[in-house]
């Protein structure tokens, strides 16, 4: 079996495991007690947050524990917004920002703050010199990952900083996908990150505050953690967090340079194996594990569902494979290709045999599923629609990947300068189009309404 989906969550390091069953009798009771228990269990805390403070690379009174990455990440953004409303009410994310961050500057927003996206390249990364730009004297907070969750691209957290630094505008950092492979860069303000992402036990996260930022912890006082994380401390699976993360960062250089040449390996490989396929992200300042591509006239849900099938577990940011019928965000930013689109995370470990397995058995996964859906070069069709310099294709009411594949179809029945009209109600053809234009070298003119959904003009080029 394969599991090739890390950047979820990283499968419980061995380290993690031993340290979970011994502190289960060492570590149950209250830490704030002073009978023999309590100081046990307090020695415990006390040392596992010595051990995490200096994997982050800040003092052990900076940091907080609470109970996920996704409540570090809102903990830290409402106690530094709070804590600088003075200065003002404006913050600034990454358009790729992970979805706590998102949804932490929605409720912002919707409470009468102002939030400033900064654009990403087609590579995911964002140019400091956006944040520069956006950074204002009424701006409160910065945001930026410090690598992407679905493509891997490393994000230049330092020379953001520097920006940041200059204005005096406090930086939180999600270091959730990078903490494991080593420190985040000099500069932030604050940090956060989750232990099931570096193998670690889930439920874990990490706050840091440094010294000297403004912060005003946000809802009902609380006397654990310093007031910033309310509730009882699970002290068993925060040694097995602090353990896990100082073993992984020992063998990081070694493993990432394995792993780097694995994925180095995919991303040379899928595009020969496989047609008309787009690998996304940076290809050198990446997370060493990830690596992302998408298909053209794949349905995302399948594809995933037939490597599981064949023993491998990996994510999509296809809209194929969820509820919203609307492509990741993250994708979307980039303007990249979201159909088919499969992102590979090998945890540390993971054979060599594995991604060999996995390279053999994708291409005939996906030409079974070009062949269900009725894709160029599986199945023949007749152009839908007509007209001397207007060719309409009706694809209302379908969804990924069966507009793209509509327009496939009639392409070579259109002369060379002659349009076709996609006429599409589904939200990915907003981007899967455009993308699938630029692969093909053909011209993308733009969307137009329409009486239904909207009309997708392309103009063939050759």
């Amino acid at each position: 079996m394969g599991y090739f989906d890390a950047a979820s969550a990283a499968p419980l390091h061995p380290v993690a495991r031993q340290a979970l069953l011994a502190s289960l009798d060492e570590g149950w009771a209250d830490p704030a007690r002073l009978y023999r228990e309590g100081r046990r269990a307090r020695m415990l805390l006390d040392a596992a947050r010595e051990a995490a403070a200096e994997a982050v690379g800040c003092r052990p009174d900076e940091l907080t524990f609470t109970s996920s990455g996704t409540l570090a990440v809102h903990s830290g953004m409402a106690g530094a917004l709070a804590g600088r409303r003075r200065t003002g009410r404006h913050l600034i994310v990454s358009a790729v920002e992970h979805s706590s961050v998102l949804h932490a500057a929605d409720v912002h927003r919707a409470d009468g703050g102002e939030v400033t996206e900064v654009a990403v390249d087609r590579t995911g990364a964002v140019d400091p010199a956006g944040y520069a730009a956006a950074l204002r004297p009424d701006t409160a907070l910065a945001c930026l990952q410090s690598a992407n969750h679905e493509v891997g691209t490393e994000q230049p957290v330092a020379e953001v900083a520097a920006h940041c630094r200059a204005a005096g505008v406090p930086l939180l950092v999600d270091a959730a996908q990078s903490l494991g492979w080593g420190p985040v860069p000099e500069g932030w303000s604050l940090l956060a990150a989750s232990a099931h992402k570096w193998g670690g036990p889930p439920g874990v996260g990490l706050l840091a505050v440094r010294k000297g930022v403004r912060f005003a912890p946000r809802g009902p006082a609380d006397e654990r953690e310093s007031g910033r994380a309310a509730g009882f401390e699970n002290i068993p699976a925060i040694v097995a967090a602090a353990a896990s993360l100082r073993a992984v960062r020992a063998e990081a250089a070694q493993e990432a340079a394995r792993l780097r040449e694995l994925t180095d390996r995919i991303r040379e490989r899928v595009p020969r194996l496989v047609a008309d396929v787009e690998v996304v992200g940076d290809p050198v300042r990446r997370l060493p594990g990830t690596v992302t591509f998408s298909c053209l006239y794949v349905d995302g849900e399948t594809v995933l569902h037939e490597l599981d099938r064949a023993g491998f577990s990996v994510s999509s940011g296809s809209s194929c494979t969820s509820s919203t019928l609307t492509p990741s965000h993250v994708l979307k930013a980039m303007g990249v290709l979201s159909e088919g689109n499969v992102r590979v995370s090998l945890p540390p470990g993971t054979p060599e045999e594995d991604v060999e397995r996995f390279l053999a058995e994708l291409p005939p996964v996906v030409a079974r599923v070009r062949e269900q859906l009725g894709a160029p070069g599986a199945v023949g069709s007749a152009p839908v629609g007509g007209g001397d310099d207007a060719l309409v294709v009706d694809a209302l009411g379908r969804r990924c990947p069966i507009p793209v594949i509509e327009l496939a179809k009639v392409i070579g029945d259109v002369p060379v300068g002659g349009t076709v009209r996609v006429l599409s109600d589904d939200e990915a053809a907003r981007l899967d189009i455009p993308a699938w234009c630029e692969m093909r070298g053909q011209e993308y003119v733009g969307e137009e309404p329409a009486d239904r959904g909207s009309a997708h003009v392309v103009r063939r080029l050759s």
